[in-house]
């Protein structure tokens, strides 16, 4: 199963390859810090920071391609904004953990093709 569609990258880099290997390293980067941060901030019960860290976190997934993470992740924000659906908090997190490093190990991939 893919986890990643890059043809809206390649949309909004016109198809440079530079750009899109300089976007997807970027996201490589990113996703332990994503998935460090998501993790802390729910253990601690700092769910404002939860919910920003989600609202960040989206934009990178949706640029991947990964749209229901994204929607999952905006989701969650709204939810910590509104107090609501704790319970499913930590289903996410672990969602968003899995598909990323799932995603990383297709983008690496994607890499070396480039």
């Amino acid at each position: 199963m893919a986890f990643t569609n890059l043809d809206y990258l390649r949309t909004i880099t016109e198809g440079d390859t530079e750009s899109i290997r300089e976007l997807i390293i970027l996201f490589i980067e990113q996703v332990p810090e994503f998935i460090e941060n998501l993790k802390k901030f729910l253990a601690e019960g700092r769910f404002a920071e939860l919910g920003n860290e989600a609202h960040k976190a989206k934009s990178s997934v949706m640029i991947m391609g990964m749209d229901e993470l994204g929607h999952d992740m905006k989701s969650l924000q709204l939810d910590t904004i509104a107090k609501t659906g704790e319970d499913t908090y930590a289903e996410r997190v672990n969602r968003f953990e899995f598909q990323c490093l799932a995603a990383v190990e297709e983008l690496n991939k994607e890499l070396e093709k480039m």
